[in-house]
């Protein structure tokens, strides 16, 4: 069959070279017998191995030099008829493959355990040593000692080859026994060993075919062949089984030729992988700068599935199994262990990844830019000079001065504010939010992106926006000095800060100062004639407050961190770092105008009936005298945050929220960056309009469902941000630097919850005996992990 296989495959004479039969090259190469139980000479193996290729060469070369061109292709016909008769007859062949029954029992009969016995055993699924029995241990169980002279305990299922013809052999000879073993071992062996059996349809146990390839079956020939045979993959498989004794039968020549591929195909991998891990351990040397770009790792396609499976094992989002198995075998090749955390030091140091990885945005996947579509659909929106469907009932307030107050790196502004004290003494107050629906309508394109997004999201290190940056800035942000399209919600207000009249207008304004909150709080704490309506604006919130306050409402201040990180792809880039305190005045002027509002929008959609994502709080549980005792500010608010409820939804009409004291809420002051605040513009402008409303009750509800859930991702993507780049901050601080920290609250005995002022973390950490809450301590940072959320505090005493 072997010659017939390899006469179809096209390999003319050379291949028609059978192998001769394994008796005329046993005595060839065993012409000198050793006495009985010598173990072969490692040399005198090689000698033997040397003689068998060349008594297969001379055998071949006489076997080419007899046979004419015509002859030849007579063989391969009776080779191949051969084999249809082997097949036909292949039922009838099973039992000469086996044996009799009663020779097939005589060979799977184990030998009895004995002091003195070798025997090979599993030590684990990969490992198997060679031991000595020493003596039972229980019923069935046996002390071995090994070949490390380790002594240990072992079940017979554990057993996988007793050497046979061995008694008392000594543990210490062990070591040589397996040298000589290995010096002896050459799978070439097989393959001739395999054409003749196959070409019997016989079957063997590791004596047999010791006596086939080695001449004898002594004990070191018996267990070379049992190596060859157990570690074989390609020619023998086992076709019965009983304790440690196995029967091996040839596999078919298509079986073989399969499993050869099989193994090659397996080798090249095997390749594949080494190459990949020395171009990993090029890329770990190399200094920072000099490292690959991540592109360069994506151009070869061999390569990019490798580093694409450790992308994927690092942040959890495996394809498939086979992906995961890879990525499993590449950290191993690196002596990495298999873990999620070992993928992503790796790939920071062939910088792949950024040292400062925000593996959340990749795990979550979180889109950071907009594709093409949508930043073309949104050029066509600021070039095509829509109609503004409102043009006609703008109101002009170009002649109020406005306000407009923010961070020092907001990208888009959303409101902007504007203040006059009437006659009768009153104050009226104007709330300008900006118009983006005057661009986008609901259900179109851009529409759809912002709804999947839900919510810009803003990181230290990035800002990825809900519209595209084009449109966004510069086309529905609010601009100094420059005519912009708004919605306006004006308010006069009583003496005592509750609301006397309102309304709710599109309108046309030009902002006159941006401000950030450092200079809008040195103005009001000036107090200059000619910033008259910003000194009006801090009365109204001071009103307002105490307003809301005699209404239930929970002061929940506290500090606030702002992070800018520049240069986030740097191995340390610079860290600004902002502490802000939400009772400053111009974070409270700003907060109270926000609340108003959404006050307003909320009684103006009551009226008229008009569906809103009315957003509710309800707090009648909170007794917030119980909290007096403790300081005010961060401490109580701290207190009061834990026992909160959830915010609700309605959306038909009000609900009240109870922690803002008011009637009734609807967010609507940040519609670039808000998708929910959005959808109460595109419902109060239809009204305005006189137009069909676009969302019912119910519609509202089914967006507001998913946008929520997208809503509620992003905040703890910020969140989780903002902690890491607080705790890289700590990170490079001086070990010596100490900082103030106010106990919140004891978790457990002397364990306290703490809020690091300097930067405005909280923390925990032991402290003293005698501390209580709303103290003022002070500690040092012993360690700060921002990959690991790590950080460990220490009360200096």
């Amino acid at each position: 069959m072997m010659t017939t296989i390899r006469a179809a495959n096209g390999c003319s004479s050379s291949v028609l070279r059978s192998p001769p039969p394994l008796r005329a090259l046993r005595r060839l190469c065993f012409s000198r017998r050793r006495p009985p139980g010598a173990p072969p000479h490692p040399a005198a193996a090689a000698r033997s191995r040397a003689r068998w290729s060349a008594a297969a060469a001379a055998a071949a070369l006489r076997c080419e030099r007899s046979y004419c061109v015509h002859s030849l292709v007579e063989g391969v016909i009776e080779e191949i008829r051969e084999s249809r008769r082997r097949r036909l007859a292949c039922s009838a062949s099973k039992m000469a493959l086996t044996g009799s029954g009663e020779l097939l029992q005589d060979k799977l009969v184990n030998r009895a355990l004995e002091k003195g016995l070798l025997l090979e055993f599993k030590k684990d699924s990969e490992k198997v040593l060679l031991a000595v029995t020493q003596r039972p241990d229980g019923k069935k169980n046996w002390m071995v000692s090994d070949q490390n002279g380790v002594s240990s305990s072992i079940k017979p299922q554990q057993i996988t080859f007793i050497v046979p013809g061995v008694e008392n052999f000594d543990q210490k000879e062990i070591s040589d026994f397996l040298q000589r073993a290995e010096d002896n071992l050459d799978p070439t062996l097989l393959e001739f060993a395999w054409v003749e059996l196959l070409e019997k349809n016989k079957s063997v146990t590791a004596e047999e075919l010791a006596e086939m390839i080695f001449g004898g079956s002594e004990p070191l020939e018996s267990y070379c062949a049992h190596l060859l045979l157990s570690k074989d993959e390609i020619y023998f498989t086992v076709i019965e089984a009983k304790g440690s004794r196995r029967i091996y039968g040839p596999r078919p020549a298509a079986q073989v030729e399969e499993q050869i591929r099989r193994k090659l195909a397996r080798e090249a991998a095997e390749k594949e992988i080494e190459e990949f891990v020395q171009l990993l351990t090029s890329a770990k040397l190399m200094p920072y700068p000099a490292k690959p770009r991540k592109s360069s790792w994506l151009t070869e396609e061999k390569i990019r599935k490798k580093i694409e499976s450790l992308e994927c094992y690092a942040i959890d989002a495996c394809k498939n199994d086979e992906q995961r198995k890879l990525a499993g075998v590449i950290l191993k090749a690196m002596g990495l262990t298999k873990t999620a955390s070992s993928a992503v030091n790796l790939l920071i140091d062939i910088g792949y990844f950024p040292v400062h990885v925000n593996l959340d945005l990749l795990k979550l996947n979180v889109p950071t830019v907009h594709s093409d579509e949508i930043i073309s659909a949104a050029e066509s929106l600021l070039l095509s000079q829509l109609v503004d469907l409102d043009e006609t009932d703008r109101k002009d307030l170009t002649d109020l001065k406005v306000y407009a107050i923010d961070v020092d790196e907001a990208d888009e502004l959303d409101d902007a504010l504007s203040a006059t004290r009437l006659l009768d003494g009153r104050i009226k107050v104007w709330i300008h939010v900006a118009d983006p629906a005057r661009f986008v309508r609901p259900g179109s394109l851009v529409d759809r992106e912002a709804m999947k997004r839900g919510t810009s999201i803003f990181l230290p290190t990035a800002t990825y926006p809900m519209f595209p940056e084009t449109l966004a800035m510069a086309g529905m942000s609010l601009k100094q000095g420059e005519l912009c399209n708004a919605v306006t919600v004006s308010v006069v207000l009583h003496s005592d800060g509750s609301i006397a009249e309102f309304a709710v207008d599109n309108s046309i304004i030009k902002p006159t100062y941006m401000l950030t909150y450092e200079s809008a709080s040195e103005l009001i704490h000036l107090s200059l004639e000619e910033e008259i309506e910003l000194k009006i604006l801090s009365e109204a919130a001071t009103l307002r407050l105490q307003w809301r306050r005699q209404q239930g409402a929970i002061d929940t201040a506290t500090l606030e961190t702002r992070v800018k990180v520049p240069d986030p792809e740097e191995p340390e880039p610079e860290i600004k770092l902002y502490v802000e305190d939400q009772a400053d005045p111009a974070m409270r002027l700003v907060s109270e105008m926000m609340i108003l509002c959404g006050e307003v929008i909320a009684s103006y959609g009551s009226q008229n009936n008009i569906p809103l994502p009315y957003r509710g709080q309800p707090q009648s549980n909170i007794d917030v005298s119980a909290f007096s005792h403790l300081p005010e500010g961060p401490v109580r608010s701290s207190a009061l945050v834990k026992i909160m409820r959830a915010a609700e939804f309605d959306f038909r009409k009000p609900i009240r929220h109870g922690v803002l004291g008011i009637p009734g809420y609807v967010q609507f002051t940040s519609p670039i960056r808000r998708y929910m605040d959005l959808l109460a513009h595109y419902q109060l402008k239809a009204f305005l309009r006189g137009e069909s409303l676009p969302f019912s009750a119910g519609q509202l509800e089914g967006i507001a469902s998913s946008v929520n859930m997208n809503a509620r991702l992003a905040k703890k993507i910020c969140n989780t941000s903002l902690r890491y780049w607080i705790l890289e901050f700590l990170r490079r601080q001086p070990k010596e630097k100490r900082y103030h920290a106010l106990i919140l609250r004891f978790i457990k005995d002397r364990i306290a919850a703490l809020l690091l002022v300097e930067v405005g973390l909280q923390a925990s950490a032991w402290v003293s005996v005698g501390r209580d809450i709303g103290d003022e301590i002070v500690v040092r940072v012993e360690e700060s992990h921002p990959r690991d959320d790590f950080l460990s505090l220490r009360e200096v005493i």
